[in-house]
């Protein structure tokens, strides 16, 4: 059984939300998802993006009701 990790790196998090990795590394850099630097490199906790993922969806959801 492989235990899956809580910190992934910009390729993990992009393979994760079917994204180039660069698109990952912009958004992180732009503060549009929850990052940290380790040196030079990102690094994201997977709980975070589970929240920001969850807050994003929720937003839209509200956004829908709000124009029907």
């Amino acid at each position: 059984m492989t235990k899956e990790r809580e910190i992934m790196n910009t390729k993990e998090v992009a393979e994760y939300l079917h994204l180039h990795p660069l698109t990952v590394h912009r958004y992180a850099r732009e503060g549009k998802i929850p990052a940290f630097k380790i040196g030079t490199d990102w690094r994201f906790h997977k709980k975070y993006i589970e929240q920001w993922i969850r807050q994003k969806l929720t937003s839209e959801q509200r956004k829908k009701k709000d124009t029907i």
